[in-house]
């Protein structure tokens, strides 16, 4: 696969990864969280501020790995 191509797929991909788990991680605190402290929040939004990092360091390293030898 061409190194352009995967950079751009590998765009997509994050963009709509980072559009995804906002919704879903907001989603799930106004439906769990709404009676908590303030400090269920803060700790709740760090590491889930923190948990999407996982998944798009995985599709930057597949986006700039090295491109396979012809």
């Amino acid at each position: 696969m061409p190194l352009r191509l995967k950079k751009l797929i590998g765009t997509i991909l994050l963009v709509l990864l980072v559009i995804v788990y906002a919704l879903l991680a907001t989603a799930f605190a106004t439906a769990k969280l709404g009676e908590a402290g303030a400090l269920v929040h803060l700790a709740y939004f760090l590491f889930t501020g923190l948990l999407w990092i996982l998944p798009a360091m995985a599709i930057i390293k597949w986006m700039v790995g090295p491109p396979p030898q012809a």
